[in-house]
Order: C-alpha cells, then structure tokens, then sequence
C-alpha cells in the first residue's frame, strides 16, 4: 500500500498530486456552499478575514481582477492623460472659464494657471508683460491680464468727454443738466434689470455650478427658463447698456502701451451692426403671444407642460371674478401688448364659460361687466391690421349662436376673434380640426402648443373622462343617497328650529315634501345639443318690421350662401377627420403587425402566424376599405362645388361594413390574446413594453389603438347629420345622405348592442364575485333588473290579523332580481379601524325561480309599513322597505318580470 506523506493534517494527501487536487476542489465547493448559505453580515467578515491573510501580491492580484471587469466610474482626465493634453484641453476655455476651473483641485489650480493657457490670451489683445519672468515663477500671465481687464476706462460718453476732452460744441448748463439726470436714469434702470436676472438666474441656479455663475463649462445643457418679461426686458436693456459702452469707446482716445498696440480690443463691425439692429427694431418683435388656461380644463398640468417656449401662459382659477382676471392678464403682459391671445376654457358651442357665474354668450354679452372686460381684453392684443387676434380654445365656429358671439366681440374691441369649427370629435378633440377664418397658414393651436403634446393631452383627456363617466355611473346611487340625506337634515334642522315637537310629528309629509323639492331645485339643467336647427338662423336674420318680398328674397340668398359654405366646411372636416382615422389604423400596422411579420419572416419568430392572424387580419381590412373611402372622399373634394354630392360614397362604404361586423365579433377574442400572449411570451412583452405609448403611438398602447373603430361611427353620425343639415331639401344629395344616415346609425345601434351585452356580463361577473358563495350567473340572455335593499321580518304570532300582529327585525337583505329568477342574499356592513369608510358584504342564502314566486302584499299598520310577502318552493320572507315608494315600484317590477317569464 502506497504511503501518502501529509501536510497541516492527518488526512490531507502530500505526494499525491491528483488526490490533493481532488481534495482541494471538494473543500472549494463545501465553503462555497457555506459561503452561499451565510447572511450579508457574515459574508463581509469572511472576506475581511481572508483579504488580512493575503500577501501583497495576493491582494494586486485581486486589483487587478476587478480592474479588467470594472469600468472606473470617474476618474481626473488630468491624472491619466499627460500633461500636454490635458494643457491643449484647457486651452479651450475663456478667462472666466479657467478661473472657475482652477477652483475644482490642487491639480486643476496649478494646470490652469500656466503661462502658456494665458500668454496668449494677452498677446491677443496686445498686452505684454514688462519684465521676464524668472524660472521658478509661475502664474505671472494670468495675474498679467487680470490686472490689464481691471484698469481698463469703461466710460459713459459724459465721463469720457469730461476726462480726455471732446470736439463737439460746448453745451448750456441746462442741457448738461438733462443730460446729467437722462444717464442716471439710464444708469439706474440697467442696475436694476441686472439685478433682477441675476436673481432670476439665482432660483434656478443648479447646485452643482460655482459661485462665479458665469462658467460655460459647468452651465447645464438645458439653460434655466426665465418668464418671457424678464427675457425680452433684459435683453432690451443689455442692448441699450452695450450701445453706452460702445459710444464711450468712440470717443476715447487710443491709447498705446509699450509695444505700441491698443491697450483694449477694439469691435467687429458685426458687433456695431447687432447693437444698432437690435435698438432699432420694431415693437412687433417685442409683443409675446399669450395663453389663459382655465383651472376647471381637465389635466391642465399637461396642458401647461404643451406651451410653446416663448409663449406667455397663465392659468387662473375658475372661482374668481371678471376684475381679477384682468388683473392677472395685466400683470403677465407687463404693459405691452399680445400679438394673439388664446382662452383655453370650458364652453359648448353657443356659449363661453369663463369664470363662475359667467356663461358669456349672445343674451349677456352686452352686459356692462361683461362688455367692460371684453374691451379692456382687447386693448390688450394688437389689433386685426397689425395680424393681433384672440383665439378661443371651443368649438363656437361650429353653431350660429357661437359664429354670431365672434362678430359681436370682433364689432366690440376692433380685434379678430376665431374658434375651431369642429362638431365630428367629442371632447377636446375640436381644437386640432379647421378654425373659423384661420388666416396664418397655420391652425391658431400651432401657435401656443407643442402640437405632439397637445395630441397627447387630448387622448388623455379623453380617457380622463371615459374613467370619470363610468366612476359617475358607480357613485350615482350613493350621492343620491347622500344628498337626500342631507336635504332632510336641512328640512328637519329648518322644522327644529320654528316648529314644537308636536308640530314635527304631526307634519311628517309636509317635511317629505320639502325634501324632496329641495332634491329637485338641486338638480343641474340638462345639456343641450351641439348641432342647431336652421330655424335658429332664420330667426335672428328676420324682423317684424322688414316683412317685404325683398327683403324675403335678400334672406334666402343669404341663407343659402350661408348654407353652402357651411356644408363644404363640414365635407372638408369629413375629410380631415377620416385622414386622421386612417392614420391612426396605420399606425397599428406600421408599428406592431409590419415588425411581428418581419420576425416571423426572418425566423425570430415573436409570436406565432395564428397570433399575428387573430390580432391583425379585421383590422388590416378595416384599414383597407377606410383607405379607399378616403381616396374616394379626397377625389370628390378636389373638384368640390355645393352642388357636387357625397352622400352617394358614404352609402357605397355603408355597403361594405360587414368587414367591421368581423372585427367587433372578434374583438373580445383579440384582446384575450393580447392579454394570453403578454403573459405567456416576454419576448411579445417586451415588443409591447418598446412601442406602447410612444410618441410614434401618439402615446397609446395597442390596446387603445384598437378602440378607434367603435368610436369613428358616431363621429360618422355628426357628420353626416351636420351635412345634411346644411342640404338644402331639394339637393340631389339629400336622399343619399339619409340612406347613409339610416346605414350609419342601424350599425351604431348594432355596435351598442354588442357593448350593451358585453357590459351586462360584465356586471353579472362583478355581482358572482361580491355574493360571498354565489353560483355562477353567467348565463344566455340572463340579466340584472333591479337590487332592493330590504329589511326582513319576523312576526311574532301569525294567527292574528295582520293589523295587530307584531314584527322584528332580524336581517337585512338584498334581493337581486334577475329577468329569470330571484336571487337572495344578506347584507352586511363591516369598517375599517381609524376610518369612516365601510364595507357592504353579501352572503348568498338562496335563488328562487321566478314563475314559482308568490307575492303577498301586507297592508300598512300601527306596527308595521310598506312590508310584503315573497312566498318561495321552500323559503317564506317577510320583507320591509324604508320608503312607501320603493315598495310600489319594486313590487311593480317584480310583478312586471314574473309575468314576462312565465309568457317565455
């Protein structure tokens, strides 16, 4: 047996190379899976200990490992590279700037102050040092030229004259006097415009530039945004200080040093040129354009963000009054006047709500507040022969009442108003349609915002106001609630206090009454329509007093002008609206189907051919005939006359809508396989995560994108009602335009009812997920009616008449009826610790089908009100509502639903 020599151990093999190495790596592996088994802590003070008994070329072994594999972070470019080079970077710098960079380090301070960075910075100007420097002696230019900068003679022309003597003719005292004051003025307003940018410049000054703040090097990229006040008035009066310093230099003297140079360099004639352009110019190029955004806009955050640079903006809260707003115009403008003025407020297309209390329309505005304010607003905007106009951010060009809200203000303050004629998109989506009378070759709304963001905000207002549409729907029933709470608070608090208690008692109904009126009075009127009758029109245009067969003759003409302009106006944003429908559809093909095909071409396949096919194929079809409907539409409009028609090419594409029949049917199926294919394939994930909401998206996701075809057909809707509208009755076109009415409003319906369906499982779904152990409720043509909260009843002896017999209450219920059966469920209340909010629990108790219900009405008593009887198969409840009325109607429809299912 061979004997194995040992070392440090009884049992660790010497001689054997192979075995000790296999020896070796097993240890290796045992404190490597110690090693990952131990804590942070642990491990930190297992490195400590081995790193102290590793030897010096231990350690620079260890340096030299992390050196390879990490990148240094920061290093001093002038501790790496040589001393040449860093010198020859630095050589770039001006004076400020390498005084500021001698203040960052010792080695900085000793590169930056050598003779060789700043000798030429003298000799550039002719200053030559008087004596040579000695061997030793650094930093001798520098302290050279600092010394020439500080004694140089910036004299105001005054000054200049009075010290080296002038050649023009002497002047009186007076006028030496005028003089005197007029350059102390002067003096006095440039200090103090200094003064104000450099504590401008103060609050936004970055922590990380020096205190010089006058570094190039270490300024930021993005410099700091001051107001546009402050930007044009201190330019202005830079421009007059450079002109003060550049008359004292005309008349000074030129004075030699030793070399015989000029001892201060003397200016371009391009530098002249710019002093003289800039003091020269026109107010024109001084007057901002100016926004006012309302506080009640929704996302106005985002709005603000939009705002061009440049562009004066405010926003004010919708509660203040007609003076303050002024004031605040006043005060953003300065004293000068707007080229345009743009008022992004809330508003229909009749009237302009402004401010609280202030609906500006036809009937109050000649109102003397509300004229008042409209002209001292346009005095301040230029006026419409110096291009000045004032630009309403709501669609008043798209309704007689709002065109005639615009002349009126036009005839008021001598300045043009317009406003976007867009009626086709909701929301705030009519700022990016045509304007009324846009005579800047571009949309007024280029003007103030960034168009980009402005597209963003709108979308997002758009789901803004989905999601606050359907939280109103959710919260209706309990503001409801709440506020008859409160109006019977405020009734029974008003009876308390002018009533006796026996009074109270006595006039229950009456205080019922009041709460209830109070209820009504609280409501707000109902909204009214965007799109208006001709009647409108014909009324305003026709008096008592000018009932003669001309002045008739003269109406209809107008009329009719009127109408044509108006109808190709609306064709035109057909047109504009489709082309933007359109693109929108191409956006999904561009940016998601075209690079998921390249993929599966080129065998990277992200998702599969049936995927693609599922997702993309409705949509690319749908893509295909909205493309030659705008072809066709773009061919009609480029030969337009009002007596050309379009109705015949909206009927043709209602023909074809069966391509749409095929992707809303699908639909639900494509968005689970959106849903599916992110979940399971993070390479389709990550595709998302890459080009969902993009600026190429117009900051949608694919999701959103896919929603646009449900939303064009009531776009479609306005539109046509609005062309129509404007045809005359026997126009060749009107026919056509009500059969493509009739086809665009029949698959509008069959469009909601597919929502409609999809909304009710939906919310089948959301009843079987808060019964606490319900059944499934999905199920064909099955949908909720009606939910009654209950209180249900026990009596006490039931061999009595019902006029004496006694209840309790025992539970409370809810009842869940169905247009097939009769759920019931007991409802609960649970809070939440330091919180006023609760919770309402269901716990499912039984389903009851309804032609095997009974009902039994139990008339009111001393002991018991507005109860009934719902006898089941098994189950008996005795049921009470709160009010009398709840009772009537839920035992109406209750009877209503048990009829209609037995008839099935």
């Amino acid at each position: 047996m061979e004997s194995f020599h040992t070392r440090f151990s009884a049992w660790t093999p010497f001689s054997n190379k192979s075995l000790n190495t296999q020896l070796f790596q097993e240890r290796v592996a045992l404190i490597s899976h110690w090693f990952d088994l131990w804590t942070n802590k642990q491990r930190q003070e297992f490195l400590l200990t081995i790193f102290l008994r590793c030897t010096k070329s231990q350690l620079r072994f260890v340096q030299d490992w992390f050196s390879e594999r990490m990148q240094v972070a920061k290093v001093d470019f002038s501790t790496v590279l040589p001393r040449f080079i860093s010198l020859y970077i630095f050589s770039f710098l001006s004076p400020k700037d390498l005084c500021a960079a001698a203040q960052v380090s010792w080695p900085w301070k000793f590169l930056t102050e050598q003779d060789c960075l700043w000798m030429p910075k003298c000799v550039k100007f002719g200053w030559f040092l008087p004596y040579t420097p000695t061997d030793n002696e650094y930093g001798a230019w520098k302290r050279h030229y600092i010394a020439c900068v500080s004694h140089l003679d910036w004299l105001t022309p005054r000054e200049a004259a009075a010290t080296y003597g002038t050649l023009n003719e002497p002047k009186t005292e007076d006028e030496e006097l005028l003089e005197r004051q007029r350059e102390k003025r002067l003096r006095k307003r440039i200090w103090e415009e200094i003064a104000l940018r450099h504590k401008e410049l103060f609050k936004v000054r970055p922590p990380w530039v020096s205190g010089t703040c006058c570094s190039s090097v270490l300024k930021p990229r993005r410099q700091p945004r001051l107001s546009q006040t402050v930007r044009e008035r201190v330019g202005l009066h830079e421009a007059l200080e450079k002109q003060l310093v550049l008359t004292s230099l005309e008349i000074l003297p030129k004075r030699s040093n030793i070399s015989g140079s000029h001892s201060y360099p003397l200016l371009s004639k391009k530098y002249w040129h710019g002093v003289h352009k800039n003091d020269d110019s026109s107010s024109y190029a001084l007057r901002p354009h100016f926004i006012l955004i309302s506080s009640r806009i929704p996302a106005y955050e985002m709005l603000v963000e939009s705002v061009k640079a440049g562009v004066v903006s405010v926003v004010y809260e919708h509660s203040i009054n007609l003076e303050s707003l002024l004031y605040l115009i006043e005060k953003a403008l300065d004293g000068r006047k707007a080229q345009s003025m743009g008022i992004f407020s809330n508003g229909d297309s009749r009237e302009i709500n402004l401010l609280q209390g202030y609906k500006i329309g036809v009937k109050n505005l000649l109102r003397p507040e509300v004229r008042d304010f409209w002209e001292k607003l346009g005095s301040y905007v230029a006026t419409e022969e110096e291009g000045g106009h004032v630009d309403f951010f709501m669609p008043l060009g798209a309704s007689e009442a709002g065109t005639e809200v615009l002349s009126q203000l036009s005839q008021l303050t001598g300045t043009f108003f317009t406003a976007p004629t867009g009626i086709a998109t909701g929301s705030y989506q009519h700022i990016l349609s045509d304007w009324l009378g846009s005579q800047w070759g571009k949309a007024p709304s280029s003007i103030y915002f960034c168009e980009a963001k402005l597209q963003t905000w709108s979308s997002f207002t758009d789901f803004l106001e989905e999601t606050l549409k359907t939280v109103r729907k959710q919260l209706y029933p309990l503001f409801k609630e709440l506020q008859k709470s409160i109006s019977g608070r405020m009734i029974g608090q008003f009876m308390f206090d002018t009533m006796g208690m026996t009074n109270i008692l006595s006039n229950q109904e009456t205080a019922q009454a009041l709460a209830d009126g109070l209820m009504e009075l609280s409501k707000d009127d109902s909204e009214r329509s965007v799109v208006e009758d001709n009647s409108w029109d014909t009324k305003s245009r026709l008096s008592k007093n000018d009932l003669n067969v001309e002045a008739l003759i003269n109406l209809e003409r107008i009329l009719q002008k009127d109408s044509a302009e108006k109808r190709t106006r609306v064709v035109r944003e057909l047109l504009q609206s489709e082309r933007k429908y359109v693109q929108m559809l191409e956006i999904v093909r561009d940016v998601y189907f075209a690079p998921l095909k390249a993929a599966l071409s080129s065998n990277r396949a992200i998702l599969s051919a049936a995927n693609i096919q599922i997702l993309f194929s409705d949509i690319l079809q749908i893509l295909s005939l909205n493309r030659q409907f705008l072809d066709n539409l773009r061919d009609r409009l480029q030969e337009w006359d009002p007596a050309h028609c379009v109705g015949e090419i909206v009927t043709k594409f209602g023909s074809q809508l069966n391509t749409y029949t095929n992707f809303f049917n699908n639909y639900p199926v494509i968005l689970k396989t959106i849903e599916k294919c992110r979940e399971m394939i993070p390479a389709f994930r990550t595709f998302l995560k890459r080009h969902d909401k993009t600026i190429v998206t117009k900051m949608l996701s694919l999701p959103e994108l896919l929603l646009y075809p449900s939303r064009r057909f009531e776009e479609y809707l306005n539109l046509l009602y609005a062309v129509r509208l404007h045809t005359p009755a026997e126009h060749v076109d009107r026919g056509d335009l009500t059969t493509a009415i009739d086809q665009i409003k029949k698959y509008k319906g069959y469009i909601d009812q597919m929502k409609q369906n999809i909304n009710m499982k939906d919310h089948l779904s959301d009843i079987q997920r808060i019964i606490w152990g319900c059944p499934t409720l999905s199920e064909v043509n099955r949908y909720l009616i009606r939910v009654q909260d209950v209180a249900q009843l026990h009596c006490c002896d039931e061999e009595i008449s019902f006029s004496l017999r006694l209840y309790e209450h025992i539970h409370d219920l809810s009842l869940f009826l169905f247009n097939d059966a009769l759920l019931v469920s007991s409802r609960g209340t649970s809070h939440t610790p330091f919180e006023r909010t609760s919770k309402t629990t269901y716990q499912f108790i039984t389903s009851v089908v309804l032609h095997r219900l009974l009902i039994e009405n139990i008339p009111d008593s001393k002991y018991v009100k507005n109860a009934f009887i719902l006898q089941g198969p098994k189950y008996k409840w005795i049921c009470a509502t709160e009010v009398e009325d709840e009772k009537f109607l839920w035992l109406s429809v209750l009877r209503n639903a048990i009829k209609s299912s037995m008839e099935k």
